[in-house]
């Protein structure tokens, strides 16, 4: 019989969808063959994930949890925005964002930590969960935010329920000023980063690659200008001058005023708070970004049914 590794639990549980102690059982009872660990599990009625896993989940919600100097937030999948408005993923979305709020925002680290209510980790509840539903549904990404001293803030654009929506930021300000002005000016700044997508807070932070590709296509639009090489890095430096206030939170305009500069909305704000304020960090996350949809052709698929 085959040793039955970590690894080997591992692969059954990817692949399988059931919980972690009902994968080392299926390969005891199949001597360590994964196969017909599976046709085990299935046979018990553990793997009614299995068949879903491969079908595309890009509907679903992502929920936001803050408290004082720390917030989370999550993205959890399902393949239909039905699923979306169901009270029991609901209730599974805003409890992963509270452990995530507990925990961190990495994805393991969040299905290993047990969910809150029951005896179950929250992978082996999402596994329950898509059973349950009949639905393939995934814990794409989470993120979390904590500041020292000042407030981590939230806001749900498009709210299903409390906390839960389609777009979710969080924003974190460091200050030692009132706490109370600075949750007003976080609610706002968390508004506007839901409106503006910012890519990073200060120039230093924009992507590299990002900036290198952007310098080539101004570069290259600026060239066939024939002007000479020395005007040409003016008129890129000039034209990258654009580029940052369009992707740098602290050099974009603020939505709700629509002429002035963040960076001056905070020097304002410190007026106001009694303290110097800081933007620690935000995290923008919007349900689906990234996810390659399923093209489904209604008249091919009624055709092929119809055997035309």
């Amino acid at each position: 019989m085959a040793e039955i590794t970590a690894a080997l639990v591992k692969e059954l549980r990817e692949t399988s969808g059931a919980g972690m102690m009902d994968c080392k059982k299926a390969l005891t009872e199949s001597g360590g063959d994964v196969d017909a660990a599976v046709d085990w599990l299935r046979k018990k009625g553990l793997a009614a994930a299995a068949k879903k896993a491969g079908r595309v989940a890009a509907e679903g919600l992502v929920g936001v949890a803050a408290e004082g100097t720390k917030g989370a937030v999550v993205e959890v999948n399902s393949e239909t925005d039905f699923v979306a408005r169901n009270e029991t993923f609901q209730d599974f979305v805003t409890k992963v964002a509270g452990v995530a709020l507990e925990v961190g925002g990495d994805v393991d680290a969040i299905k290993a930590a047990k969910f809150p209510g029951g005896s179950n980790t929250v992978g082996d509840a999402l596994t329950d969960m898509i059973a349950k539903i009949g639905e393939n549904m995934n814990l794409r990404r989470a993120a979390s935010i904590t500041v020292d001293d000042g407030v981590v803030c939230s806001y749900i654009h498009n709210q299903t329920a409390p906390g839960l929506g389609k777009i979710a930021v969080l924003v974190g300000l460091e200050s030692k000023g009132d706490k109370a002005k600075l949750e007003a000016l976080g609610k706002q700044l968390a508004m506007h980063v839901a409106a503006a997508q910012p890519q990073a807070v200060n120039r230093d932070g924009v992507d590299a690659s990002a900036l290198d590709r952007e310098r080539d296509v101004l570069s290259d639009q600026a060239r066939a200008s024939g002007k000479p090489e020395d005007i040409i890095a003016k008129m890129v430096e000039g034209r990258l001058r654009k580029f940052y206030e369009e992707v740098v939170l602290l050099e974009q305009v603020f939505v709700i005023d629509g002429e002035t500069k963040i960076s001056k909305v905070l020097e304002a704000a410190a007026k106001d708070v009694g303290a110097p304020v800081a933007v620690a960090g935000f995290v923008r996350l919007q349900l689906g970004e990234g996810v390659e949809r399923e093209e489904q052709d209604f008249a091919a698929e009624v055709a092929a049914t119809l055997g035309g």
